[in-house]
């Protein structure tokens, strides 16, 4: 992957951190070196505690604090979290609709009321005193919409497993921790000049409303929260207020979201309530001790802070689905990447020793995915597996294996997909 000027800001970042430099918001320095061994630690767990850990997987008709419901045709729950059936995509267009929208929480979805909600933006990176803007402040400012994915940046993390036979941590998503969706709302450049942003700010930090996440081992680390360079907050960031023309669902931030395009969605802080704006480098747990790699093929120190997401492919098909041999199918599929628009995408049948062109029905799209098709007659009945592999405008195409990593972040390997021809 080429370097971008975000992976330059956290290659500063994690130096400015290692030598003391940087503040930690909420957590003392000592414990989120502590923090940052259990993180490694954790891919020595046996499977079977690891499945034990906050996140596993939980029965499909329930999930503890989310609201909306989870019919499990379209979903499975994960301990706090709803995966969305990628097959459950199929036909509903290019925007996911918002009851079939994956759910990612720390904690559980809070009752937050839309008219006593403020939004604080403080900090040393001010000229003044801190600012509040209520619901209605932002409505008033210039509105924009944006189309954009949201994804876990351990979207896929089981695959390191069932593909690859490696141990990670984590909840075990397969590829449906994903969405697409039309978000409105305001720029949040507009809010932090409004507020008074000095030039020598560094970081911008949001904070969500939810409740304070607590460890395993029962550390609070305060309420989720996490940095972005200036630079980006004041680039393509938003301040979502609705979703897919509809005000913000609850299990989905309302009030008022962060939105960051094509970066990890630890960014995409659901029920801001304030933003800190820093003229130093600023840190927490979710970009120290949480999303970095970690493992035998990275740094001992971790990696800088992940920040864009990578290339992926899915099909919109049941996993270990029966086909009837002798039609043909029509196989749909959805390809996205965060570092450009997925400009082609090609599938196999045979293990990957031929590719041919899947027809793809969406532009390119910076921080979108592209759908696509392509038809199959099998032949022969069995078991079988269906292969398919994006390429984006940067030219990167997908790898067969994906370089291990304790916490399964990143997951960009084809995926094999099983079949039984009938």
């Amino acid at each position: 992957m080429p370097i971008t000027p975000e992976h330059r800001y956290d290659h500063l970042r994690l130096r400015q951190w290692l030598d003391g430099r940087a503040r930690a918001d909420g957590v003392a320095r000592r414990d989120l070196f502590r923090l940052l061994g259990a993180s490694a630690a954790l891919s020595a767990l046996p499977t079977a505690l690891q499945t034990a850990l906050p996140g596993a997987a939980a029965p499909a008709h329930a999930a503890a604090g989310i609201r909306k419901p989870l019919p499990p045709e379209w979903f499975t729950v994960r301990g706090t979290n709803a995966e969305t059936k990628f097959d459950a995509l199929a036909g509903t267009g290019y925007h996911t609709p918002n009851e079939r929208f994956f759910v990612r929480n720390h904690t559980s979805t809070p009752a937050l009321a839309p008219d006593d909600w403020t939004l604080t933006v403080w900090g040393s990176g001010l000229r003044g005193d801190p600012a509040v803007f209520g619901l209605d402040d932002l409505r008033a400012l210039p509105a924009v919409t944006r189309s954009a994915v949201v994804e876990c940046a351990g979207n896929g993390r089981s695959l390191f497993a069932s593909q690859q036979g490696q141990s990670v941590s984590g909840t075990a998503w397969t590829l449906g921790a994903i969405g697409a969706a039309r978000w409105r709302g305001v720029r949040l450049a507009d809010v932090l000049r409004r507020a008074g942003i000095r030039r020598d700010a560094v970081d911008v930090m949001p904070r969500g409303l939810d409740a304070e996440y607590v460890t395993p081992d029962g550390a609070s680390l305060g309420r989720v929260r996490r940095p972005l360079p200036a630079a980006k907050a004041l680039d393509d960031v938003i301040l979502a207020y609705e979703m897919n023309g509809e005000p913000l669902p609850p299990d989905h931030g309302s009030p008022v979201r962060v939105v960051v395009p094509s970066w990890i969605g630890i960014a995409s802080i659901k029920w801001v309530g304030d933003v800190e704006v820093s003229a130093e480098p600023l840190y927490s747990p979710w970009n120290t001790s949480f999303y970095r790699l970690w493992g035998a093929t990275h740094p001992a120190e971790g990696s800088p802070p992940l920040t864009r997401q990578t290339l992926k492919t899915a099909l919109e098909l049941p996993w270990n689905a029966r086909l009837p041999a002798g039609e043909r199918h029509r196989v749909t599929g959805r390809s996205w990447s965060g570092a450009g628009g997925v400009v082609r995408v090609e599938t196999s049948v045979d293990g990957g020793h031929h590719w041919r062109s899947a027809r793809l029905l969406d532009p390119p799209r910076r921080a979108g995915w592209v759908r696509w098709h392509t038809d199959w007659r099998p032949v022969v009945p069995g078991p079988a597996v269906l292969l398919a592999r994006a390429t984006d405008t940067t030219g990167r195409t997908q790898p067969l294996s994906t370089a291990h990593n304790t916490q399964g972040y990143l997951f960009d390997a084809v995926v094999r997909h099983p079949v039984t021809v009938t």
